[in-house]
C-alpha cells in the first residue's frame, strides 16, 4: 500500500501545477502583447525621426531675426520695484494687473519672485513706470468702459 503522505503530496503538487500554469498563461499573454505594441511604437518613433530629419534638411535655414523685437531694449525687471510702484500708485494687484493684461495671481508671482514677467509683460510695465495716480486712474476707466458687460440669463421659477 502506498504512504499516504507521498499520496497526498503528489496530488498538491500536480494541483499547484496546473494552478499556476492557468494564472502564468494569462500573464504569458500580456507580456507578449505589450511587447508587440512596444516593437510597433519604437518602428513609429523611428520612421517619424527620420521624417523631421528629411524636412528639416529640405528647410532653407532661418536668416537672422530683424524685427522690432529683436532690436528693443531690454527692460530691466525688479521684483521689489514692481510692488514699489504698485503702492506708489495706489493699486491692488488685480488693478494693477488689469492695466498690464495680466492676472492679479500673475502681480503676486512676480513681486514675491516666484515667476518673471515675459518680454511683452516686462515692456508693459516699463511703459506704466513714468505714469502718475490721475493717468492709471484714466486707463482703468478706460478699460473698464471699453469691457462689454456680460448679460446673465435669468432662471425662470416653475
Amino acid at each position: 500500500m502506498p504512504n499516504i503522505g507521498a499520496l497526498l503530496r503528489d496530488e498538491i503538487t500536480r494541483l499547484s501545477r496546473r494552478t499556476v500554469r492557468s494564472e502564468v498563461g494569462a500573464t504569458k499573454k500580456a507580456t507578449a502583447q505589450h511587447r508587440r505594441h512596444i516593437a510597433a511604437l519604437r518602428r513609429q518613433v523611428v520612421q517619424l525621426e527620420r521624417q523631421v530629419a528629411l524636412l528639416a534638411r529640405r528647410q532653407p535655414p532661418l536668416a537672422p531675426a530683424t524685427s522690432v523685437e529683436a532690436n528693443a531694449k531690454r527692460v530691466r525687471f525688479v521684483a521689489k520695484g514692481l510692488r514699489s510702484q504698485r503702492e506708489r500708485l495706489g493699486l491692488s494687484a488685480a488693478d494693477f494687473g488689469k492695466l498690464v493684461g495680466v492676472s492679479a495671481q500673475s502681480i503676486y508671482n512676480w513681486e514675491h519672485e516666484t515667476t518673471r514677467p515675459k518680454a511683452e509683460q516686462a515692456a508693459r510695465l516699463a511703459a506704466l513706470r513714468g505714469s502718475g495716480k490721475r493717468e492709471v486712474q484714466a486707463r482703468l476707466q478706460q478699460l473698464a468702459a471699453s469691457k462689454p458687460k456680460v448679460r446673465r440669463k435669468r432662471s425662470r421659477a416653475a
